[in-house]
């Protein structure tokens, strides 16, 4: 297993939270993004740096995850991508995806997304709480497991 993270909109406390459960599980982390992030050095985590574009990273992400990995992500998109590889997928605010429920949330966000063409502001997602960050922890705990 290797998780990877879809980086360029990981807030930095989950990014955080990342690093220290790969080295204490052995995992190895990977930050995929279109710009440099800070990585410790580590034998276990190291950063993937793409070209900038539209949904370049994430098609990179698609391009080598397996069956079995665990990707961190917002995108729902790119979670439904994951999941029809085989993959784990889990959102910043511990919020874990499955073959299941992707499907209506693909269907919300194209709703939503067509809300905002058409003029209607729909606010974007709440601030990251420390609920948020403990539900993340905890569910990256179960999946490390």
């Amino acid at each position: 297993m290797q998780i990877w993270v879809d980086a360029d909109a990981c807030p930095k406390v989950i990014r955080e939270i990342l690093l220290r459960a790969a080295e204490r599980t052995g995992t190895p982390l990977i930050l995929v993004a279109n710009h440099a992030l800070p990585v410790p050095a580590s034998k276990l985590v190291r950063q993937l740096q793409v070209a900038k574009g539209f949904d370049v990273a994430d098609n990179e992400i698609v391009h080598r995850i397996e069956a079995g990995d665990l990707l961190v992500t917002a995108d729902i998109p790119l979670a439904a991508e994951a999941l029809d590889k085989g993959a784990e997928v889990l959102s910043p605010r511990g919020e874990r995806f499955d073959r299941g429920t992707i499907r209506a949330k693909l269907t919300m966000r194209d709703f939503m997304d067509t809300l905002r063409a058409s003029g209607v502001q729909t606010g974007g997602p709440p601030t990251l709480s420390q609920a948020d960050r403990q539900a993340f922890a905890n569910q990256l705990d179960r999946l490390l497991r």
